[in-house]
């Protein structure tokens, strides 16, 4: 995820990152360019758009229309800004998880159990390491740490549920600590809570990751934003003349890139450039856990 100075706006004004839409719509800009010049050069030499031609009033209708398209493009940024968010506060609720089991962890086993607490401080950052990738369709391996942990398979393939592996992994362990007699009953079911919580947060994520914004949606969005921008040019060529083109050319990267910033942020759980910071906070989780079962 990107990290910026919100106040600073040189940095907003001068500043060309990859994620900029305007490379991104860049053939298509130049398309809505030729296009509106040709719509106004057929106009200007060839029909003779008088007062009483129906031409006149297409301005009039695009009036309607935008404040249709502002709407849907509305809705549309703030469901996808949503979807975000949620991956955001999902993802905060990982690391306060994974602190407090390591918390619980370190005060209910006895400062002698040097293995159980090695074990747990190797693995529960490893749930979100494993998390990450999961979100990201990597198939999973750890490579993360050397040498095989005792209690966890060594190797996953792309038809195991990773996460779930690790999450059965760390009851297990949690369990066998339960029946040797380390841990009462009362803190195996508080322990079970905050393994429970972090199946919670990963069939969220998978529930935001596999439920994008419905097809057809999008689709008429991306539709409409086309043919009210290639309407432009008709309407406003009478006007304007040839300085129809680059307005009309403007307006469509406006549009189009609320629709681009949208598609990046409702899902967040990729690589890109705005796209949550996974990788950083399982790097976090990893530095608490260690430092709360050292």
């Amino acid at each position: 995820m990107k990290v910026y100075n919100t106040k600073d706006w040189a940095q907003f004004l001068f500043s060309i990152s990859k994620s900029d839409t305007l490379f991104k719509l860049a053939p298509l800009i130049a398309f809505i360019l030729v296009y509106s010049i040709g719509v106004a050069y057929v106009e200007i030499h060839y029909f003779k758009v008088t007062d009483e031609s129906w031409v006149k009033n297409l301005p009039q209708m695009h009036s309607l229309l935008s404040f249709v398209i502002s709407m849907l493009l509305v809705f549309r940024t703030n469901t996808a800004y949503d979807r975000w968010w949620e991956g955001r506060k999902l993802w905060g609720q990982l690391v306060n998880t994974s602190r407090n089991l390591a918390i619980k962890i370190a005060g209910m086993l006895d400062p002698k159990e040097e293995e159980a607490r090695t074990f747990f401080r190797r693995a529960i950052p490893i749930y979100a390491f494993t998390l990450k990738d999961h979100l990201q369709s990597k198939v999973t391996e750890y490579s993360l740490h050397e040498g095989e942990i005792e209690g966890l398979p060594t190797k996953l393939n792309g038809q195991i549920h990773a996460p779930n592996q690790i999450a059965k992994g760390l009851f297990s362990r949690i369990n066998q600590l339960y029946h040797s007699k380390k841990i009462s009953g009362d803190q195996l079911i508080v322990l079970n809570g905050e393994i429970s919580a972090l199946t919670d947060i990963c069939g969220a994520c998978e529930r935001i990751k596999n439920t994008p914004i419905p097809y057809s949606y999008s689709s008429f969005i991306k539709k409409f934003i086309m043919l009210y921008t290639l309407s432009l040019p008709i309407g406003y060529a009478y006007m304007l003349g040839y300085f129809a083109a680059p307005i009309v050319a403007f307006v469509f990267y406006v549009l189009a890139s609320l629709e681009l910033i949208a598609e990046e942020i409702e899902e967040p759980f990729g690589d890109d450039e705005n796209d949550l910071p996974m990788k950083k906070m399982s790097e976090n989780i990893q530095r608490h856990v260690g430092e709360i079962l050292e």
